[in-house]
């Protein structure tokens, strides 16, 4: 019977290794074109989502958008709706009924969505998506912002 020996241990302790990193690296590469539903959630129960990330969302768009920020300032383009943050739990009526219907939610630096983020995933919605920086963050990056009131 033929034993390992412990060079040959560590040689293949290396290549398993490096291929359960190669295997991270392509799922991670893989879920950044993911679905909206396949995002992960902070531990507020809300998920923060980048510019970039929205940017790619809204080519194949399948959730609501909010601006949140008051006063208004302006909308990110393919904005549904736009609800003060102070004032989203008595607006609810212009959500979807579905409480696990996707909703993204902005404002101007993203501290008044986080708020109403928070409002809504405490009221029991369960796939909420902020983003961080909002319209600052969004114009920052190059795009534009419309006016729609």
């Amino acid at each position: 019977m033929h034993t390992m020996s412990t060079k040959n241990k560590k040689w293949l302790f290396i290549i398993f290794a490096l291929l359960a990193i190669v295997m991270t690296a392509c799922s991670q590469l893989a879920s950044e074109g993911t679905a909206v539903s396949q995002l992960t959630q902070n531990s507020d129960g809300y998920t923060d989502i980048t510019v970039d990330h929205l940017a790619d969302i809204l080519k194949d768009k399948d959730f609501t958008f909010v601006n949140v920020h008051i006063p208004y300032a302006g909308d990110i383009p393919q904005t549904d709706l736009s609800i003060p943050f102070d004032q989203i739990d008595a607006n609810l009526s212009q959500l979807p009924a579905d409480r696990d219907a996707p909703i993204v939610l902005y404002c101007r630096s993203g501290n008044m969505s986080t708020q109403a983020a928070e409002t809504l995933v405490n009221m029991g919605y369960t796939n909420i998506m902020e983003v961080d920086g909002g319209m600052n963050a969004w114009q920052a990056a190059g795009n534009k912002l419309v006016k729609n009131q």
